[in-house]
């Protein structure tokens, strides 16, 4: 093993592990991964920032933009209303969902495609009476799976295009992908809607008011001549105790005691830090005289979100809000928002699944999948959810599009997708006429043109795709790729396929789809060379593979995005995702061998 490759596979190896432990954003370890290249010589500066030019960044960000301009125009709204059944019974509504959910992610962004559909998944949740995870989990394995099935469906799908492009000098087409992706999707579909459903883990029953969101983290202030001032913290859990409210921290002239001794009294103008469900702080107000406590820095002591927006603020109602995976919000705290100044509402609690500690909700930091309670003016409620990226857990309220802007949408859609089908464009050129068109016909306004691209996802992809070229340049795909075939695969093609397909799939479990694509191609590529073997049938692999992310909910982001709603667990995903993962092997190597073998 030279020096150089060496380098590259200790800044691979961090590169990865970062990847897998959350603690910087995928973006910024790729920046960092490609700095580390350039320091130490694997990559040449004057080449560093080439993959910002790539044709798959380009598509990716076009792609973003249309799939916006649907969602905005109200044509996958339509669409939707229009092929719903009116009145399905359980599976029906699975299978209806699902179907939509892999339609839609075939053609626009799939987070969008589940951002649609959730509202009506839950709302079928509480008519059948059903936990929310029956429908939502299926519902975003659903929209997975659709996007594998053509070039713009899937990220993956247009990083392996566009390394086939520069290894061969072509790429592969719009629907080069449909002959394994359409195989596996339906295997997979069929799967979820005759038994994977029975899978989902069953929490909480959700009632008809509501869905289980579970319990939510909040902070309640004891105000002078309150029936709880003077009760021991043990007096005052035994006093609501139906409503299984539990105290787990005190603030006393700001500062914060947490898990304080429940002998201790309590006294006016403590804060009580609390876990409850939303019945249960209803309990504790109309019980112990104890009121919500707005965790923001313009609140003041003691000054409560209901007299704040009482005094003059109108109507007011609480929505359920989730914090999406792109969301701004993510790592920011309450205090640093100004809720109230800024946008006239309060956060009153949150509930964040599989992560007891928060600590006082002010100072807390936003993640993917929390699922806020807030209070506000409900304009200003949608209008900061719209603006912040995230998703009402409520029915939407109907607005009244434009039939024209529609069908002027769908319409720029279809059409750039057939010239880029035809090949008598780049699949890039069309997709960024098709952009254009839309701002130039207003189905996407130009001020939010920009607002639409996933930024990070693209900072990823232009400096992890000079990395992977690295890869190739000093060897390095090469030695791994025998490492692989020989201590593993022992030298068999099959073998091999399925290797590569197994390890992108779990790669794609704990790190970014994309990222793991990029890493996994120059490997792929070194495998069958290798082997003698095709290369298109290797690349496939990693395709599919990269697309397949269904045991954890940090793989892919329709997975975080439920994870709140849904009520999830960490491990819940694997009761459904693992023997969906088999079935996805299982089917797709045979159809890489039968279409590119």
């Amino acid at each position: 093993m030279t020096p150089d490759q060496l380098a590259l596979c200790a800044i691979l190896g961090v590169t990865v592990l970062l990847f897998v432990s959350g603690r910087l954003r995928h973006d910024l370890v790729a920046i960092a991964a490609l700095l580390a290249s350039v320091l130490a010589g694997l990559v040449p500066a004057d080449r560093a920032f080439e993959g910002f030019g790539s044709t798959a960044v380009i598509t990716v960000a076009c792609v973003l933009i249309l799939s916006n301009a649907l969602q905005r125009s109200g044509a996958v709204d339509a669409f939707a209303r229009a092929v719903l059944p009116a009145d399905p019974g359980l599976v029906t509504m699975i299978a209806a969902l699902t179907g939509i959910a892999a339609l839609l992610s075939a053609f626009m962004n799939n987070v969008g495609a589940l951002a649609l559909l959730m509202p009506i998944a839950l709302k079928a949740a509480a008519r059948f009476d059903l936990p929310p995870s029956r429908l939502l989990m299926p519902l975003s394995f659903g929209s997975i799976l659709g996007g594998m099935t053509t070039l713009i469906g899937t990220p993956p799908n247009l990083i392996v295009a566009d390394y086939r492009r520069e290894i061969t000098g072509e790429a592969f087409g719009m629907f080069d992908f449909a002959p394994v992706g359409l195989a596996v999707a339906v295997a997979g579909l069929l799967f979820i809607l005759l038994v994977g459903w029975r899978l989902v883990p069953v929490r909480k029953r959700s009632g008809t008011e509501g869905f289980d969101t579970g319990t939510y983290f909040s902070e309640v202030h004891v105000p002078e001549g309150a029936k709880a001032e003077g009760m021991t913290l043990r007096e005052i859990e035994a006093a609501i105790t139906e409503t299984e409210i539990q105290v787990l921290g005190l603030v006393r002239r700001g500062i914060l005691e947490s898990a304080p001794p429940t002998g201790i009294r309590v006294r006016a103008g403590d804060i009580l830090i609390v876990e409850a469900e939303t019945e249960g702080f209803s309990a504790a107000v109309s019980t112990l005289g104890l009121v919500m406590q707005q965790p923001a820095a313009d609140a003041a002591e003691g000054d409560t979100t209901l007299e704040r927006f009482r005094d003059g603020e109108g109507h007011v109602e609480l929505m359920e809000m989730v914090v999406g995976p792109k969301s701004p919000l993510v790592g920011r705290s309450p205090r640093g928002l100004r809720l109230r100044d800024r946008f006239r509402i309060s956060l009153l609690a949150i509930s964040r699944q599989d992560r007891r500690r928060i600590g006082r909700i002010g100072t807390a930091r936003f993640m993917p999948g929390d699922v806020l309670l807030m209070q506000g003016n409900p304009d200003a409620l949608a209008e900061f959810a719209a603006d912040h990226d995230c998703l009402p857990l409520a029915d939407r309220p109907l607005g009244f599009p434009s039939r024209r802007q529609m069908l002027t949408a769908a319409g720029i859609m279809l059409g750039t997708v057939a010239l880029a089908a035809s090949g008598l464009v780049a699949a890039p050129v069309a997709f960024a006429l098709g952009v254009l068109l839309s701002a130039l016909t207003g189905t996407v306004p130009v001020r939010r043109l920009y607002d639409a691209v996933d930024w990070p996802v693209i900072v990823l992809l232009g400096c992890l795709l000079p990395v992977a070229n690295a890869m190739l340049d000093t060897g390095t795909a090469d030695l791994l790729a025998g490492v692989l075939v020989g201590t593993l695969a022992g030298g068999a093609p099959v073998i091999a396929l399925v290797l590569v397909l197994v390890v992108t799939m779990t790669l794609s479990d704990v790190m970014n789809n994309a990222a793991t694509v990029a890493v996994m191609a120059p490997i792929a590529l070194g495998i069958a060379n290798t082997l003698g073997a095709p290369v298109d049938v290797f690349l496939m692999a990693v395709a599919i593979g990269g697309s397949c992310a269904f045991l954890t909910p940090i793989g892919h982001q329709n997975n975080t995005l439920i994870l709140g709603p849904g009520g999830f667990r960490f491990a819940d995903y694997w009761r459904l995702g693992l023997p969906l993962e088999v079935i996805v092997v299982a089917v797709a190597t045979p159809m890489l061998l039968l279409v590119w073998g």
